[in-house]
């Protein structure tokens, strides 16, 4: 019975893809072999060694130590794209929000007092200030061309703007899936000097930290729209609010209140919604259920941010699977150590990713515990398991 250790709600129609005759879920379990989340910091918790795999139901994994866990050998997994079309939807309602004034338009109804007559002269009369301006013919910006990115460019194509993207690290997947009407530029200043608006879709490290600042925005274009609903951080606060007062950005839509932005009148900053319906949390407790499933079971890794993707048939009912450092003659010893114990391996994959690399080996028996504890013992092993 494998066990599975969860550290926030995850959606009941994921958690039903653990079948119940071999798998134990709950929020608190001793000893758990992986562990599902979505938003909890992991940074200040102590692992338990028993884990194998931490599944995150959601893209974003900066609440997770990944190095620490990499150096560990557990792997990573999240869910790209699973809640990439609530992300779309809220983009496009953001730029909406922005074009329209439509939420500073809705407070100023809601404060209208006296009676019908009152309200409705008030209405006419006030309604004046917040005119605003339409989609089509604007021409959007999106910094990060992954599977949100590449679904908020076509969604944008499809309500009649122009879109320009910008993305040095681009999959050749992500690129088959965008619409050939999406102009490419050469960096963040150029893609800034030609868009109405900008939308971020990127993963907060040191090089996407501030990617919107005091000297970026003074290249940009006159009432400019800035849409975050990627990670806190990506944007400076401070430089957009002063842009704002200066006249230079239009609006602010974000994801991330804080005290400098969520009472400022041209700033709309929604409480974290990116991800917050009922079909992307599905989405992704379903995706990452089935990783962190094959993962354990059959030792494949598919969409892992810290292990190489790569998948093997099963050859035969014997399997083993190892984490090492990346350097040379690992498979050598793995090997030897195997010939040693008279094993016929019928079937091997290694592939590797920065420092780390991952075997599977089917072999046509099983493996004894000397064996296993002779391959562990290797320098630069992290992680041996029998399947």
């Amino acid at each position: 019975m494998k066990k599975i250790l969860t550290l926030n709600n995850i959606s009941p129609v994921g958690l039903e893809h653990f079948p119940r005759d071999a798998y134990e879920v709950a929020s608190e379990i001793q000893h758990p072999d992986a562990i599902l989340l979505r938003s909890h910091n992991m940074h200040d918790m102590e692992v338990p060694p028993s884990v194998q795999a931490i599944g995150r139901a959601g893209a974003g994994v900066n609440n997770i130590p990944v190095k620490h866990m990499s150096e560990g050998g557990i792997a990573v997994f999240n869910a790209p794209g699973a809640n990439a079309n609530a992300v779309k939807e809220l983009v496009i309602a953001g730029m909406l929000i922005g074009s329209r004034n439509l939420c500073q338009a809705w407070d100023f109804a809601r404060r209208l007092e006296g009676d019908d007559a009152s309200i409705h002269k008030a209405v006419e009369a006030g309604k004046k200030q917040f005119v605003g301006f339409e989609l089509p013919g604007k021409t959007l910006g999106v910094v990060g061309l992954g599977a949100i990115g590449v679904q908020v460019a076509n969604g944008a194509l499809a309500q009649g703007m122009n879109v320009t993207g910008f993305d040095p690290d681009i999959t050749v997947k992500r690129a088959w899936e965008m619409s050939s009407q999406v102009r490419q530029a050469a960096s963040i200043e150029e893609l800034l000097a030609s868009v109405d608006y900008v939308t971020f879709h990127v993963p907060l490290v040191d090089a996407t930290r501030d990617m919107i600042n005091r000297e970026r925005l003074k290249l940009a274009r006159k009432n400019l729209v800035i849409l975050n609903f990627s990670r806190d951080g990506v944007v400076d606060d401070a430089a957009v609010v002063e842009a704002i007062d200066d006249g230079r950005v239009y609006a602010y839509i974000c994801d991330f209140p804080n005290n400098l932005i969520k009472d400022h009148p041209r700033v709309v900053a929604l409480p974290h919604l990116g991800a917050s319906t009922r079909q992307a949390e599905e989405n992704c407790a379903v995706m990452v259920v089935e990783q962190v499933r094959e993962y354990l079971e059959n030792g494949n890794v598919r969409n892992s941010v810290n292990f190489p993707e790569m998948f093997m048939a099963r050859n035969g009912d014997f399997r083993v699977a190892i984490a090492n450092a990346n350097v040379p003659n690992m498979l050598g010893q793995i090997s030897t150590c195997m010939a040693d114990a008279g094993l016929n391996i019928l079937d091997m994959l290694n592939k590797s990713r920065g420092e780390l690399a991952y075997t599977l080996v089917d072999v046509d028996t099983a493996l004894s515990g000397d064996c296993v504890e002779r391959i562990a013992a290797i320098d630069g092993v992290l992680n041996v398991r029998v399947l």
